[in-house]
């Protein structure tokens, strides 16, 4: 899988939606290799988009649509600045992955220094988590070539999220987390609380 993450300072989100929901009717029919998407936008008005895609061709595929790049200059129009484009061929499913059924997203970004080190602890089994915190759906993580990493974790609902928060861990399972975090930097949090998603239907 590939992940593509699009960020930037939303000016207009209900004409935001409107493109996406145009997208989604009009253009990804013929977006070969697109398995779907998460979508929101933060308090302060930040936009997340994780695109999901089969392989990087196919994303790079679809970017070289003409249709693609005039329904991208229309969407251009409703962000403040640059937009931010993150291409991440090392992903992870953590847990079940994401889910559509989600209420609340939270996106955690930050920059890892041992990336393969990254990946091999998100990568092992974590029945002690999904014990632990049984609110986490699942999530994504997706990791770029300088080790930027944009992780996605889907609950059902933030009442669920902020309760699990507030749990204490086991002993075994924070030491382990507490010494992978070590080595991440600069960490942000960005809270979806009305996300949206997009998915192909099964062939």
């Amino acid at each position: 899988m590939f992940i593509q993450v699009i960020q930037g300072r939303c000016s207009d989100e209900a004409a935001l939606r409107g493109h996406m929901d145009r997208w989604m009717e009009d253009l990804s029919p013929g977006a070969d290799g697109w398995l779907g998407g998460t979508y929101g936008t933060t308090d302060d008005g930040t936009f997340v988009g994780i695109v999901r895609f089969a392989s990087r061709e196919a994303a790079a595929r679809n970017s070289l649509r003409p249709e693609q790049g005039a329904w991208w200059e229309q969407v251009s129009r409703c962000f403040e600045g640059e937009v931010a484009f993150h291409d991440c061929d090392d992903v992870i499913l953590m847990l079940d992955g994401g889910s559509d059924d989600a209420g609340f997203v939270q996106v955690i970004q930050g920059r890892v220094e041992d990336a393969p080190r990254f990946r091999e602890f998100m990568s092992q089994p974590m029945d002690g988590l999904r014990e632990a915190r049984p609110e986490i759906i699942g999530g994504t993580i997706a990791i770029d070539d300088d080790g930027f990493f944009t992780e996605t974790v889907a609950f059902r609902s933030e009442a669920e999220a902020r309760a699990g928060e507030a749990k204490e861990m086991p002993p075994e399972i924070a030491d382990e987390f507490d010494r992978e975090m070590e080595q991440v930097k600069d960490l942000t949090y960005l809270d979806l609380h009305h996300p949206w998603f997009a998915t192909r239907a099964p062939a």
